[in-house]
């Protein structure tokens, strides 16, 4: 069992109305970004706690993310691929990522559950 088996604590709710006219929304937005994953880690980058915003404005997103650490080695290769995730959602126009340094990451950003998983 892996963290990624686990139940979601922030699953898209169903009932909340489209952000956009597209009908995207940033739930699915990070439902999406649940696909990328750190590769040293193997963890999901939501999970992580390295996804910190998600606007939608009509078929545009902006994501601001940051690493575990300025000199992460596997940074670019996260980023493009969570950029090239979202741009496969349907409706999706403009991606737009921010790379955010403020406030610094650290562990205790990462889920609760994958916390505990990780013995945090």
């Amino acid at each position: 069992m892996t963290p990624d088996d686990l139940p979601s604590a922030d699953a898209p709710d169903a009932s909340a109305p489209a952000t956009s006219p597209s009908g995207i929304t940033p739930d699915l937005v990070k439902l999406t970004l649940r696909r990328v994953k750190d590769p040293e880690l193997n963890l999901n980058i939501v999970d992580l706690g390295l996804v910190y915003d998600i606007r939608v404005d009509g078929t545009n997103v902006d994501i601001d993310m940051s690493l575990t650490s300025p000199g992460c080695p596997s940074g670019p290769e996260i980023m493009k691929d969570a950029e090239d995730h979202v741009k496969t959602m349907d409706g999706v126009g403009e991606v737009m990522m921010h790379l955010v340094w403020t406030p610094m990451w650290t562990p205790d950003r990462i889920e609760p559950r994958v916390r505990a998983y990780l013995g945090f």
